[in-house]
């Protein structure tokens, strides 16, 4: 046998063993367009949620903007100051209440429709 053909098969081995362990974990049955039924292994492990990080952050710069819209650049940015005056954990609240570029455009964007 050539040493391409042992090495491809030695490949093709390891592939099978490791979803054979996949599998022994958990498998999932699925349906091929043809009817032909298919085990997969089980996805492990917590996967991160991107949508719902995705609406957080979104609704956190919304909040951000609605702020800037209501009290105004100066009464906004006065009470950002008075919160990075005070104790650490107001201070991790002033820097992430700071006026950022995306929180500017989301209230000039939305400054015309809230009256």
């Amino acid at each position: 046998m050539s040493d391409a053909y042992v090495k491809s098969y030695d490949k093709r081995v390891r592939e099978i063993n490791k979803k054979h362990r996949k599998m022994a974990q958990g498998v999932v049955h699925s349906i091929n367009h043809d009817g032909l039924i298919i085990a997969r292994p089980r996805r492990r492990g917590p996967r991160l949620p991107w949508k719902g990080v995705a609406l957080l952050v979104a609704g956190f710069f919304g909040f951000k903007a609605f702020l800037l819209i209501n009290l105004g650049p100066q009464s906004f940015e006065d009470r950002v100051a008075a919160l990075n005056a005070g104790t650490t954990f107001e201070r991790v609240g002033g820097y992430v209440m700071t006026l950022d570029p995306v929180t500017e455009f989301v209230a000039e964007q939305v400054r015309p429709f809230l009256p």
